[in-house]
């Protein structure tokens, strides 16, 4: 058989169907739950001794191995993460005045959705001190937007029994022990697999989605970061292109056909199918 142009072009078709199939976008889920956790590189989570329950994740979900923060220290971070803008925040300091400025959470109420944000150790609904025990403020960034109902701000212990009770899109941020802040990343791994390890297992089946990514590295990799989604139609394996917290909000807002805020409008979607 002499192979000309159009045979060619035939034969690729299949390979590049395929190709399309695999980049094409996931369907709406019913819920995202968004687990942020505090200052470790890449290599000391995933594929740690310590970390095998979170490590375990990245094989089964889509694992991005280029994923980083935007700055240090960890508050700008979050606020990146939830409004696509630091917000001209460059410290830890605590927010004691609310922004006035488009975000997450607002964009999903506006559009007929739901969310909420559960902190571990919140010691009351609604609550917005600076700290108490092992809850911070800065790692809670929907409490710094005036536009998101204080209501909306729950402790871990209000988190639903039942996942298809959960809000379109769920923010759940540990406690200072249970996000690698204070205590050892081990204490971490256990929290994890305890608490939302029925929902990885129950995502997949039920059309929802877990995001696990950190707020920024321990200072010694250029702001490297772990991030793994798992869930309904995310392909398993190793994603090598460069993403961020503004690829994660993109991604969220792309699901749910919200225009993209701040810096999500030039970053790319995480590739997940």
């Amino acid at each position: 058989m002499r192979w000309t142009p159009a045979l060619l072009a035939a034969a690729a078709l299949p390979v590049l169907a395929s190709s399309v199939a695999a980049s094409a976008p996931l369907p709406r889920p019913d819920h995202v739950v968004v687990v942020v956790m505090e200052n470790k590189r890449y290599d000391a989570v995933i594929g740690h001794a310590r970390t095998p329950y979170i490590s375990a994740l990245a094989r089964r979900g889509a694992n991005f191995t280029a994923a980083y923060g935007e700055t240090h220290p960890s508050q700008p971070n979050y606020l990146a993460l939830f409004s696509g803008s630091t917000q001209g925040v460059t410290d830890n300091s605590c927010l004691r005045r609310p922004f006035d400025a488009p975000n997450l959470g607002r964009q999903l109420l506006d559009a007929g959705l739901t969310f909420t944000g559960y902190a571990e150790a919140l010691p009351s609904a609604g609550y917005t001190g600076c700290a108490s025990g092992t809850y911070v403020r800065r790692h809670n960034p929907w409490v710094d937007f005036a536009s998101v109902p204080a209501s909306l701000n729950r402790p871990l212990s209000a988190l639903p029994a039942g996942w298809d009770e959960l809000p379109s899109v769920a923010f759940v941020v540990p406690d200072l022990c249970h996000d690698m802040h204070d205590c050892p990343k081990g204490d971490a791994d256990a929290w994890m697999r305890r608490e939302l390890g029925s929902y990885a297992d129950w995502a997949t089946a039920h059309n929802s989605l877990l995001i696990l990514t950190f707020d920024e590295d321990n200072g010694t990799d250029g702001n490297h970061i772990p991030t793994v989604v798992l869930g309904a139609g995310v392909r398993p394996g190793d994603r090598v292109e460069r993403v961020d917290h503004y690829a994660i909000l993109r991604t969220i807002e792309d699901a749910y056909g919200l225009p993209p805020l701040g810096a999500a409008a030039q970053a790319t979607p995480l590739r997940l199918g």
